[in-house]
């Protein structure tokens, strides 16, 4: 049998070495995407079935951002990632997929100008992120749950600058949107009222699109603007984050500036 120190000693080694795979996965992800222009990141099922109302839908809404100047970024594989790529590609505009690999093999849709393959989810959600002017969020499972919370969080905390997030459906999201006012923030104050105002609901992709467009042309962040944050909170890091304040250091926030001014 295997001594344990030794087993652990190789084990170190072995995570010493998948750095290398780690540090691949993004210098491919920033090289492939660094000049794609303004772009939206839209998530939904992978089970949405072809020629159904809502694969339908968005079709549209990569064809209507795909005509509007904007690059498309879905997970690559088929349902409403599909419809989406498919809707930019036939509007011959930038189609991105960032397709991930499964136990469960993910099929690559065929619809995609700029095609990536990632091994690690937490290197994809640092491409969905970085270079996104904006999130659309069709019906979708657990995967579009966590990817809707991570970009609220990321907003909401100011670790990303202030961008449109809106959500397809009233029946779907309608719910979840009741049971964050009732359950967070009026029985458990964990949300801020300002919270809310941090994504929108509609039936409409051509909306949809239209915010993102408006929210680009003038910066007409939805809602109420988030607080004023210190220089260090506005400064960029190299994977689209803000630096933010050093929990130690509290007094390097002294002097504020506007969340969206970029250096």
């Amino acid at each position: 049998m295997l001594d344990m120190s030794l087993k652990k000693d190789l084990d170190i080694g072995k995570d010493s070495w998948r750095l290398f795979r780690i540090m691949s996965e993004f210098v491919d992800g920033f090289e492939a995407l660094h000049d794609i222009g303004p772009a939206v990141t839209i998530f939904g099922s992978a089970r949405t079935e072809p020629g159904s109302a809502l694969y339908l839908q968005a079709v549209e809404c990569g064809r209507l951002l795909a005509q509007n100047g904007f690059a498309v970024i879905t997970g690559g594989g088929p349902g409403v990632m599909e419809a989406v790529n498919r809707g930019a590609f036939e509007a011959k505009g930038k189609s991105v997929g960032l397709n991930i690999t499964l136990p469960v093999e993910q099929k690559p849709n065929p619809y995609q100008t700029h095609e990536l393959t990632f091994r690690y989810f937490f290197v994809r959600k640092v491409m969905f992120v970085k270079y996104a002017s904006g999130f659309i969020y069709f019906p979708g499972g657990y995967g579009t749950m966590d990817e809707v919370f991570e970009s609220l969080t990321l907003i909401q905390t100011l670790k990303i600058d202030r961008m449109p997030v809106v959500c397809i459906g009233h029946d779907y999201w309608g719910g979840l949107r009741d049971w964050m006012r009732k359950a967070m923030l009026e029985k458990y104050r964990s949300i801020d009222d300002s919270d809310m105002d941090l994504f929108y609901i509609t039936d409409d992709v051509a909306e949809a699109v239209q915010i993102i467009r408006k929210c680009n042309a003038d910066e007409c962040w939805l809602g109420r603007q988030p607080r004023e944050i210190s220089p260090a909170a506005a400064e960029y890091t190299a994977e689209g984050t803000h630096v933010g304040v050093d929990p130690h250091n509290p007094l390097s926030a002294r002097q504020v500036v506007k969340p969206n001014s970029k250096k």
